[in-house]
């Protein structure tokens, strides 16, 4: 990203939250620098969230208003910072405040994402508006940004969203709309002291049909390789994404998001440009087979990937 939103500026902008609500930051870790800088500070407790492009700002709006419903609620979540006046601005950007939870053994695995998964789609709809589950949207506005996407790869991802716009309309349609997380996966879990399993990161919280949560384990164990973690994911959620009628719909979805998700990172490296070419011609040539390589660790730094 630009200077505007560099470690550097980050860094800068949470020192200054921290200023603002006088709490130590010597001790600051930057655990991710990807939509947002995401910093712990231990000894105050918190965990600092920015968000690095001026669209992300209504997402931190709705986060702080989930976090609030969430407590509410007693939900399986992380809480927000107590007696902390959110969302907190510094210059242009804005940052939400989390309460810091620090790890805690056994490392979490994707038995307790299906445990944690379905208590989360029991919460039921929150009483104020969520956008509706949207992956063809999402992808068009990667779309809309890209600079150094070709003419045919651009026309290639333009074509497959038209087709698949209407098949995930029909989905959600039809199906019953929840709350979904939109990013679930064993990496945005976190375990208390008491041993309760918790959520993190809502960004992508929307409302819409709950197998999503469900297709990301079992289209990356595909994609990326191993095994028996999708049937684990099954076992303990108590149901197998794959046998749902709407599967084909919920795989090709997350397959455009993860495609899409790359087209910033494109001036990145030639690796990344490589991985790109290859998943466009796996799904161009319905070739369910083809492995992939995960873009986090073609392009960001090790504390980044995912």
């Amino acid at each position: 990203m630009s200077g505007r939103f560099s470690e550097a500026t980050m860094t800068a902008a949470m020192r200054d939250i921290a200023a603002t609500l006088d709490v130590p930051a010597d001790d600051a870790q930057l655990l991710r620098l990807t939509n947002n800088a995401v910093f712990a500070l231990p000894r105050a407790g918190i965990v600092i969230r920015i968000a690095r492009t001026h669209q992300l700002r209504d997402r931190v709006t709705k986060v702080v208003q989930l976090g609030r419903w969430f407590a509410e609620i007693d939900a399986p979540t992380i809480r927000l910072a107590r007696d902390v006046e959110q969302p907190i601005e510094v210059g242009e950007l804005v940052a939400s405040v989390w309460q810091f939870v620090p790890p805690h053994p056994p490392a979490l695995t994707v038995e307790d994402l299906g445990t944690v998964l379905r208590k989360f789609h029991a919460l039921g709809v929150p009483p104020f508006p969520l956008p509706i589950w949207d992956p063809v949207g999402d992808a068009r506005r990667r779309l809309a940004d890209a600079d150094g996407l070709s003419k045919p790869d651009r026309d290639f991802l333009a074509d497959w969203c038209y087709r698949l716009e209407p098949e995930v309309a029909a989905l959600i349609e039809r199906g019953t709309r929840t709350l979904i997380h939109g990013d679930a996966y064993a990496g945005n879990l976190l375990r208390e002291s008491s041993g309760r399993t918790v959520m993190c990161d809502f960004d992508a919280t929307c409302v819409g049909p709950w197998q999503v949560d469900l297709a990301a384990v079992a289209v990356g164990e595909a994609r990326f390789g191993g095994t028996g973690g999708h049937r684990s994911l099954a076992t303990a959620y108590g149901f197998d994404v794959t046998a749902d009628p709407s599967w084909i719909v919920l795989r090709e979805a997350r397959e455009l998001k993860m495609i899409a998700a790359a087209v910033p990172l494109l001036a990145t490296s030639p690796s990344v440009v490589a991985e790109f070419a290859n998943r466009l011609r796996s799904v161009g040539q319905n070739d369910s087979a083809a492995r992939w390589r995960p873009f986090a660790d073609l392009a960001v730094p090790a504390r980044n990937r995912r």
